[in-house]
């Protein structure tokens, strides 16, 4: 199974972002809002993070309404609205992906320790 990068291999030492699709980028309008109401684009991402994503920060307490578009099927864009009278929006989808990189961890984690249980006695029934 190829090794997940992690949060800080995508960045370089100064903290700047190696690709676009890591990058900040909200949408005009946006501003007039204030800081607890945002909508995040992301680039070359669909409806595997997005539902995930929404799933996990919809629970938190702090925050009025959470939800995702792909605007068209087409283009390989994801709108992500995080609106919190609270918290700001940036922090919120942090603590977001983090949560969900967390759950990711996890689930690989189990997964391979059940894997492994699994052969051990597979190996060990062809055995008898």
């Amino acid at each position: 199974m190829p090794r997940r990068k992690r949060r800080e291999e995508w960045q370089g030492a100064g903290g700047e972002e190696h690709s676009n699709q890591w990058k900040q980028n909200t949408l005009a309008g946006d501003e007039k809002n204030g800081e607890g109401s945002r909508t995040f684009v992301f680039t070359n991402e669909g409806h595997t993070l997005g539902n995930a994503l929404k799933t996990i920060i919809a629970r938190y307490p702090e925050v009025d309404f959470c939800g995702y578009t792909i605007p068209h099927p087409t283009e390989q864009k994801l709108h992500f609205r995080i609106q919190s009278r609270r918290d700001r929006a940036i922090d919120i989808l942090k603590r977001g992906l983090e949560d969900l990189e967390g759950l990711c961890d996890h689930t690989i984690v189990t997964f391979e320790k059940e894997m492994a249980e699994f052969n051990a006695k597979k190996k060990k029934k062809k055995k008898k």
